[in-house]
């Protein structure tokens, strides 16, 4: 191609850029210099000045129309596609990558579940032994091994079961005293915590036990009336020591603990009926009607003490218990029935105290002012005969 043929082109070119720049100033100088370049290097056919000339024009009007949607987020910008593609890609490995290892830790998770079962079935299904290594035969020789690992297994794990539900023995308690030995009449059973101690928690010191006001009046006042017993929801190795540590005396003739409570939904029962004691002379104290659901006018329902150090509960507790026994009572339930619905009954009990206090001393003032009336008329009557005499 002549100079002289590139010149009008180039012309064309130029102002068509000018025309198209004019509309577009959001496009960067650099684009417009990549689509200069572009017409230069292109080898436009032999033909006509003027048609080549519209196609260059039409060129660069396209590629700035592109450049211009790219600025402002319509299209794509250059390599995006390629981008998206591959973090799609990386997206997905990492899905499948998760997946794989889901599958593979519940795998696992099923291997160790089944080799457990086995290594359950194994230990606890085989033959108990005597002392010399013998084997010790049972119910289930007869059966196929497989079988026999399995029965025996179930058998293990229902006795365990029945020994958490039901208590150790049907008779809690040894039979009462014979003479020479004292008897009490009564029987009172006192639960440990919150009724007797209190737990506490600090950083510092960890569980400790505050000994409530009272205790020792308590076991003082109630030893030759009652057969005193602790029985509590506590395990032994927690609430042996702490026995110890409230009755160094040994006021308390009986200690029993969470294995001789009976195990009825979701609660520790202490259950009278297996104390080896006459139940119409039992008494049992705690902080939970729960604890005496099975036979609930045997039982008195304390308020759960709190700590407080001014706490007279116990005082007032001696002094009920104290007063059923002097009373000769023959059977302490119709007396606690009376108390069975009462939030506190130690305060209920103190109201009747009061109430029959002031009732005995109004029939008493009655019974003076009668006297009184009696010996008025009387001397009435005998300055009377008196008189007549005369």
């Amino acid at each position: 191609m002549s100079a002289t043929s590139m010149f009008p082109m180039c012309v064309r070119a130029s102002r068509g850029l000018l025309r198209v720049r004019s509309g577009t100033a959001g496009v960067s100088s650099a684009a417009v210099l990549d689509i200069v370049r572009t017409l230069s290097t292109d080898k436009p056919p032999a033909a006509t000045g003027g048609a080549t000339g519209g196609l260059a024009q039409a060129i660069l009007q396209e590629r700035l129309q592109q450049q211009e949607q790219q600025s402002q987020g319509q299209l794509p910008p250059k390599g995006g596609e390629e981008k998206r593609e591959g973090d799609q890609s990386e997206e997905k490995k990492q899905k499948e990558n998760t997946a794989y290892a889901k599958k593979m830790v519940l795998r696992l998770a099923g291997l160790m579940g089944i080799g457990g079962a086995v290594s359950i079935v194994y230990i606890f299904g085989t033959n108990s032994v005597d002392e010399h290594g013998n084997m010790i035969p049972d119910e289930f020789d007869k059966d196929p091994p497989v079988v026999q690992q399995l029965k025996r297994t179930f058998k293990y794990f229902k006795d365990y079961r029945q020994m958490i539900i039901e208590p150790t023995s049907p008779k809690l308690l040894p039979d009462p005293l014979k003479e020479p030995y004292y008897q009490p009449p009564y029987t009172l059973v006192l639960e440990l915590t919150d009724v007797l101690l209190h737990p506490e928690w600090s950083l510092s010191t960890g569980w400790r036990f505050k000994k409530r006001p009272g205790i020792d009046y308590l076991f003082q006042q109630l030893t030759p009336l009652y057969e005193i017993v602790i029985f509590t929801a506590e395990t032994g190795m927690t609430a042996y020591p702490l026995i110890d540590s409230i009755d160094p005396q040994g006021f308390v003739m009986y200690r029993l603990f969470r294995d001789a409570t009976r195990y009825v939904d979701g609660h520790h029962v202490k259950d009278v009926s297996c104390l080896n004691r006459d139940t119409s002379k039992v008494i049992v104290v705690d902080c939970k009607r729960e604890a005496f659901g099975l036979q609930p006018f045997n039982g008195m329902a304390l308020k759960k003490w709190d700590g407080n150090s001014e706490d007279r509960t116990l005082y007032d507790l001696a002094n009920f218990l104290k007063t059923i026994a002097l009373s000769g009572v023959d059977d302490v339930r119709t007396v606690l029935e009376n108390y069975a619905l009462e939030e506190d009954p130690i305060e209920a009990f103190k109201r009747r105290q009061a109430q029959l206090a002031q009732e005995e001393e109004q029939r008493l003032a009655e019974l003076s002012q009668q006297k009184k009336q009696g010996l008025s008329l009387g001397s009435i009557a005998s300055r009377f005969w008196r008189s007549k005499q005369q």
